[in-house]
């Protein structure tokens, strides 16, 4: 693709971002904690941090992958990486291909590390490259980890998408046995099975991200950007956040679980670790955040998130990310059912 229609389609994709964003869709409101009415711990004695194999984050937080490679993208990148380094969570860049490219759009992505010279950074590649381009996205941001993004939905909707799939497991494979620092395996908000967790599992990878519908939808994005908007019928596509969740839970893997999609309030997030994940991402919500109130407010208002986080894990006498994992929860009649009939077929494949 040419390198400007490449620029001018990122940007298409931020404004889409932000014109699509709703307020709701998530079967976030599915799933019913179990309140405790006498805690047995204070506030300040609560610990949400996150240790992995290969770096801790302080807060169970991260600001997904959104953008990078036009002019716009690079300011919104600043700010985001601003956001995180003030409050000191992780954050992943958007696909770095157009910078793999074009030396003009570097800049895009290496000011995150520029203004977060020692946060966690994720770089993020598409699944159809090999492991020396991917290599360089790394070295570009100097990054901590490799988002690797599978978008099939996407590139399938997308009018000049790429519908050549079946050397991806090959390339994911090859990128993780070439590089020094974890692949994480990222969904854009179509959800993943167990088949699918099972698959990256079983080539070696320790990190997943399931990116449930919910949040960002790219079935509708760039069914906006066909001429006859014609695919509306696939918006829907997909599993939501929490169904991936319990997708993972059936399967029962030791598989290092990021949750992301839909993601619009620290009760979201906290479900989000009760039902499995290690750590929650969010990327639309910030971008309209910072949309609209600038940087200094986002700031503030994801400082208060955090504080909340704690709020909501004192209310479940959960003092730590462990304690979230036992805190009792009801699942909705659709939910209960969607569990039963999908335990059914895991347990064949098993």
């Amino acid at each position: 693709m040419d390198d400007s229609l490449r620029s001018i389609r990122k940007n298409e994709h931020i404004q889409l971002a932000l014109d699509t964003y709703q307020s709701g869709g998530t079967d976030f409101d599915k799933v019913q904690l179990i309140h405790q009415s006498i805690p047995s711990i204070n506030k300040n004695q609560i610990n949400l941090s996150m240790t992995f194999p290969h770096f801790t984050f302080n807060h169970p937080i991260y600001i997904n992958a959104m953008t990078g490679g036009s002019e716009r993208a690079s300011l919104i990148n600043k700010h985001l990486a601003q956001i995180a380094r003030e409050c000191d969570i992780p954050m992943a860049v958007g696909s770095t291909h157009s910078a793999l490219k074009d030396t003009h759009a570097e800049s895009s992505f290496t000011v995150v590390r520029e203004e977060n010279p020692n946060g966690i950074i994720f770089s993020n590649v598409g699944a159809d490259i090999g492991y020396k381009l991917a290599q360089k996205s790394i070295e570009l941001l100097g990054a901590n980890a490799l988002q690797i993004h599978v978008n099939a939905p996407q590139e399938l909707i997308m009018p000049e998408g790429d519908t050549e799939f079946e050397h991806w497991l090959n390339n994911i494979q090859e990128i993780q046995e070439h590089i020094d620092v974890p692949v994480i395996i990222k969904e854009v908000g179509f959800g993943m099975s167990a088949e699918t967790i099972q698959k990256i599992k079983d080539i070696g990878i320790q990190y997943v991200d399931i990116s449930g519908r919910g949040g960002t939808n790219f079935a509708d994005i760039e069914n906006r950007r066909r001429p006859l908007q014609d695919m509306s019928f696939l918006n829907q596509w997909g599993q939501s956040t929490v169904q991936s969740l319990l997708e993972a839970s059936i399967l029962g893997t030791d598989i290092n679980l990021l949750a992301s999609g839909g993601v619009k309030n620290p009760l979201d997030a906290i479900k989000s670790i009760v039902l499995g994940a290690d750590a929650v991402g969010m990327s639309g919500y910030v971008l309209k955040h910072l949309e609209e109130f600038g940087v200094t407010e986002t700031i503030t208002h994801m400082k208060q998130f955090i504080d909340q986080l704690y709020i909501i894990a004192n209310l479940l006498n959960a003092s730590n990310i462990s304690d979230l994992r036992e805190v009792g929860y009801v699942l909705s009649p659709d939910l209960q059912s969607y569990v039963e009939q999908r335990n059914k077929a895991i347990q064949r494949f098993k």
